[in-house]
């Protein structure tokens, strides 16, 4: 059928790829800690990217009854479409990467329904009047890719996730915890996302005054997620570089973050949700140091933004089948330290620690700004955790907070699968709370 579509492509066009998605998702849905629904939904899709006469048309479908007529419609797009400015990969050799296991189709219905109502049932057990919501998730996926410079790539990807979250009320205070696993594998012991959830609770079940000033913060591995990385993501990333809207366009090579500090977006590690033998462009995937030991490495390119650049593409496309490819990133590695979390926190008169923090992207996200609401963080007071910080912000530079001074621990984990991260902690950040 995508050979079909691609040698109709190929006629009136002078480049033509052709991009094929299979999925398959069963999903296990908990509310108010009762199974709530689980189900079962297939996708099937096409997307085309041709090139006529120095324009991008695009087009997609999952309706494939007639997928030949994808041509047309990619063909009627053309003239609103951007310049181009790459040239589709020839054909190529891909390293292996571990992406799928069969194990992950082989779990029972009942086995996911029963490990969501574990992982609910044994935080209840400590906190009955916590109110769950859970989900356990399996899923398959297919990609295939060919193009009329005679590049073909196709790879099978298996996902396990599951997760977690708890409000927790009483009078007018609402407390939110929660956690989340994925892989390319099973994830069928939940004993890890049980008790970083029993350790958020427990810590938050003392309230914590915290006044307006600047404090030392330490950021959780989810808090460097939601707080630090997208600032700097959106700096690195080619189409922001190309725009002139990047705060590091013109640091590459330099030095700008502590030199403890490092990187890298690795999409070949084994049974990674984020990983592939290529990006979905069909180019071979690599490990990119973006940042090492401070200084500003590599940004991030696909095809076409690194054609519009003067540079070469990263193996970064990414995609969906209703979007042309964008620069992303795949698998996110910040570089640990010798730091235990005990240390950094003992160190601490006072500050606070981060588990998430919501709305980080109110600030100027281009500038490195973040300023968000603490969804979950706790008070410092001499070395030691006395409870929950509840009306409180955070805000910094994410340049200044990162360019001296940091620590990182030695506690790397994942956080939702897609980043390896410790805690990091940063000397001094604004937090302002309500008096």
């Amino acid at each position: 059928m995508i050979e079909q579509i691609l040698d109709k492509a190929r006629k009136v066009s002078q480049q033509a790829e052709v991009f094929y998605l299979e999925a398959e998702s069963t999903p296990v849905g908990f509310e108010n800690n009762r199974l709530k629904h689980l189900q079962s939904r297939q996708t099937r899709g096409i997307a085309l990217r041709m090139v006529v006469d120095g324009k991008i048309g695009f087009a997609s479908t999952t309706d494939l009854r007639d997928p030949i007529s994808i041509v047309e419609a990619a063909v009627e797009a053309v003239p609103f479409g951007p310049q181009a400015h790459f040239q589709l990969p020839g054909a190529t050799s891909y390293a292996p990467v571990e992406t799928y296991d069969s194990a992950v189709e082989a779990v029972p219905l009942e086995s996911m329904i029963e490990l969501g109502q574990t992982l609910i049932d044994r935080v209840r057990a400590n906190f009955p009047d916590l109110v769950c919501q859970a989900g356990v998730s399996k899923d398959t996926i297919l990609v295939r890719i060919i193009n009329s410079s005679g590049g073909e790539a196709s790879y099978r990807k298996s996902i396990f996730s599951l997760a977690l979250e708890g409000l927790l009320v009483r009078d007018t205070d609402m407390l939110f915890v929660g956690e989340a696993e994925a892989s390319c594998r099973p994830v069928l012991d939940p004993s890890a996302t049980i008790e970083r959830t029993l350790w958020q609770l427990e810590m938050a079940r003392e309230k914590a005054r915290v006044t307006t000033g600047e404090y030392p913060v330490v950021f959780t591995p989810g808090g460097v997620g939601s707080a630090l990385l997208p600032p700097i993501l959106v700096a690195l990333n080619g189409k922001t570089v190309f725009q002139g809207a990047s705060a590091l366009s013109n640091r590459l090579g330099q030095q700008v973050f502590d030199p403890q500090f490092s990187l890298t977006d690795d999409g070949t590690l084994p049974y990674r949700p984020g990983s592939s033998p290529c990006d979905e462009e069909g180019v071979p995937i690599r490990p990119l140091k973006l940042v090492e030991q401070g200084v500003v490495k590599q940004f991030i390119y696909d095809l076409q933004t690194a054609g519009m650049a003067g540079a070469q593409t990263t193996a970064s496309g990414r995609r969906s089948l209703e979007t042309p490819p964008s620069p992303s990133t795949s698998t996110l590695i910040v570089q640990e330290g010798k730091v235990s979390f005990q240390d950094m926190v003992a160190d601490i008169r006072e500050g606070l620690v981060i588990e998430y923090l919501m709305g980080a992207g109110q600030g100027n996200i281009l500038a490195g700004d973040f300023s968000g609401n603490v969804l979950l963080g706790y008070k410092i007071e001499s070395g030691k955790l006395v409870g929950r910080v509840k009306d409180t912000m955070v805000s910094g530079n994410v340049y200044e907070a990162l360019k001296s001074g940091i620590a990182l621990g030695n506690d790397g984990r994942w956080a939702n699968g897609a980043l390896w991260a410790p805690s990091l902690f940063l000397p001094k950040l604004t937090v302002s709370a309500k008096e």
